[in-house]
């Protein structure tokens, strides 16, 4: 559906740790990461999307039950995913059994995220649950985080209708807005949005 710049608000609070341990303690993949087809698209656009064959260092915050992690981590000399749910967490971990370049740990958000540098960030469905503040914070983080020349995926659903509020298209546009940032990929159906931001040398 058509959006317009202010056409909805972020959450006044960032969803809670509670909300998220709710959502797992009722079915292990509440989101059907493994098996909607949405997210097998979205994670093939979403790969296919990287500008770079191989990245150095990956973050990957918000990784939920490392469905995405275990694609992204061929294409990376290393890779922290983090979560602050722990039974996603504990599902991550055995997505990524066995390789031992990646590493997931619990972490909440903004206030945990790493120093880096990273040369690859790929933030997916996490951005709109943060209220505007935690927003801010989160992204200033990421940005701090990235390395120049470093390459930024945000990818996020589209709200069918205003009644489900913030959605990809709004938190992109927090994206678009930042100057230390350049979009190089730009991908929206009807489903989801997709962008590819780099890190300007000059930041």
């Amino acid at each position: 559906m058509p959006r317009t710049a202010g056409d909805a608000e972020p959450p006044p609070e960032s969803f809670t740790e509670e909300y998220f341990d709710r959502r797992y303690a009722r079915a292990p993949d509440p989101w059907g990461l493994a098996s909607r087809w949405y997210e097998r698209r979205k994670y093939a656009v979403t790969l296919a999307s990287l500008p770079r064959e191989r990245y150095r260092d990956c973050f990957e915050p918000g990784c939920s039950i490392g469905e995405l992690t275990r694609l992204l981590a061929p294409r990376c000399d290393r890779l922290l995913a983090v979560d602050f749910a722990d039974d996603a967490v504990r599902q991550a971990r055995a997505a990524v059994r066995g390789l031992d370049h990646v590493e997931v740990r619990r972490a909440e958000l903004p206030a945990q995220l790493p120093g880096g540098p990273f040369d690859l960030i790929v933030v997916s469905e996490i951005l709109y649950y943060l209220s505007r503040d935690d927003l801010g914070l989160t992204l200033d983080g990421l940005a701090g985080a990235l390395a120049p020349g470093g390459d930024l995926v945000a990818v996020h659903c589209r709200a069918p209708d205003l009644r489900h509020g913030y959605d990809g298209y709004n938190v992109h546009l927090a994206i678009e807005a930042r100057e230390e940032l350049e979009r190089l990929v730009h991908h929206a159906d009807e489903e989801f949005v997709l962008d590819v931001f780099r890190r300007t040398e000059r930041a």
